[in-house]
């Protein structure tokens, strides 16, 4: 990861006397990517990409968001 600069964003424990950087919208943001995916999954045509042409898959992706409130 370091070499392609990225690090990890990870909230660290109270206790510790070194702590990492930690930004908390990113916190945030990457917390909201893991919950939108996990409700993903659900909807077993995306995960397993059931359609194969992209148009009827990015709509079906559409669908999926929509129904599950992740919609932007």
């Amino acid at each position: 990861m370091a070499a392609r600069g990225a690090w990890a964003n990870i909230k660290p424990m109270p206790g510790r006397k070194r702590r990492p950087p930690f930004n908390a919208f990113l916190y945030r943001c990457r917390n909201f990517v893991e919950r939108f995916f996990s409700k993903f999954k659900h909807f077993r045509a995306v995960a397993t990409r059931f359609e194969k042409h992209v148009e009827d898959y990015l709509a079906l992706v559409k669908l999926a968001s929509a129904k599950s409130g992740c919609a932007s």
